[in-house]
């Protein structure tokens, strides 16, 4: 593997530059060294299909083993893009060890610089204390890059990277482990869920985003996550607690989407969301609450496992029910709703329904929820 460097980077590593040889686009990228947070920062760029990966926070030691660090870093984003581990191991032995060597053309030195940009463009995806930025990799992955062979020629390099895998090795390029989940909105007087296949490599930020899109709701307030374990007889003194279960789980675990959480400490143990997989804290009960005012509950079930999932992000499978619209006030305000909405001649009827339509409330459409999910991994 040929690994092309601009000379701000081999002056950091200070290694021996290999002599100019051929080497298939596959296995040749190009790399810069920029300065992101104050922080040292490796940019990959693959020759072939232009896929991207981004290593941050490396200090002195880590440009010392810089070699093993990309391998490793490959091998990771790779796992988290589902790639068939069959395909990540033939491609990684046909590739063989890496070498350094100089930049051999100004575009591409330009289109690192352009990569530099959407990594500060996409400032909020980096993970503080990893080095390997798998989520911000595949995020600047699926943005449209000009081919450079006319101004209306774009591809998008994850999808020239299954192309050329595909081609490579003659195999499915997708294949990964993921769970069958069905989600319950937690309300006393309707019946509102939904069913989604997740890959296990999923972050818990990407299952917010997907549940948000699958239950409608438009992101405007704070959420979080509750895993459990055993069961136990339901404690109903417990029941304003914010890790309540109803069927009587004991929590085990508080995953936050914001810092601040962390200056109100509560017995149960708390981390941040930020770049956490579902295999890293994989759970059988679990509960997602989202808006602390209106606090909707979700309950989310594991119904089964895929060992052989043929797709790399989640999908929505069915559902039923309608989601009460954005700020209505919980379910009384939801029940409030629908008696003035079933009502054309109440007073606040047009008022009530101007108002759900600044909510994009909608009645639950299984082919508008797939969409909506898709429409997350497909933005271009």
């Amino acid at each position: 593997m040929l690994i092309k460097c601009t000379k701000k980077l081999l002056d950091t590593l200070d290694v021996k530059v290999a002599e100019d040889h051929q080497e298939s686009l596959s296995f040749s990228w190009h790399a810069n060294v920029v300065t992101v947070n104050r922080r040292k920062t490796v940019i990959l760029l693959n020759d072939l299909n232009r896929y991207v990966i981004v290593l941050y926070g490396l200090k002195k030691k880590d440009f010392s083993n810089l070699d093993k660090m990309i391998l490793r870093a490959m091998v990771e984003v790779f796992k988290d893009e589902c790639i068939n581990e069959d395909i990540i191991n033939a491609y990684f032995q046909q590739a063989g060890g890496i070498s350094f060597t100089t930049t051999d053309d100004r575009s591409s030195t330009s289109r690192l610089n352009r990569v530099a940009d959407w990594v500060n463009q996409f400032y909020d995806l980096l993970i503080d204390d990893r080095i390997i930025q798998a989520p911000l990799s595949m995020r600047i992955s699926r943005m449209l890059v000009s081919t450079g062979k006319g101004r209306q020629e774009y591809v998008v390099p994850i999808r020239q990277f299954h192309k050329n895998l595909e081609e490579s090795y003659g195999k499915p390029v997708i294949k990964c482990k993921a769970v069958v989940i069905k989600v319950n909105l937690d309300l006393d007087n309707f019946d509102v869920w939904r069913r989604l296949i997740v890959p296990v490599n999923t972050t818990y930020t990407v299952l917010h985003e997907v549940l948000q899109k699958a239950f409608g709701w438009q992101d405007c307030h704070l959420h979080q996550f509750f895993i459990y374990g055993d069961q136990k007889p339901v404690n109903m003194s417990m029941i304003n607690h914010p890790s309540f279960h109803r069927e009587g789980y004991i929590p085990t675990l508080n995953i936050v989407s914001d810092e601040y959480a962390f200056e109100d400490p509560d017995e149960l143990e708390m981390v941040w969301e930020n770049g956490l997989k579902v295999s890293e804290i994989p759970f059988q009960h679990a509960k997602y609450t989202y808006d602390f005012g209106d606090n909707w509950q979700h309950y989310i079930e594991v119904e089964g496992m895929m060992e052989d999932f043929d797709c790399n992000h989640p999908v929505f499978v069915d559902g039923s029910g309608d989601t009460p619209p954005e700020d209505v006030g919980g379910e009384s305000g939801y029940e409030n709703f629908l008696d003035i909405m079933s009502d054309p001649e109440d007073e606040e009827h047009e008022n009530f329904r101007l108002w759900a339509e600044e909510q994009g409330y909608r009645k639950y459409d299984p082919v508008y929820v797939k969409k909506a999910v898709e429409r997350l991994f497909n933005r271009y």
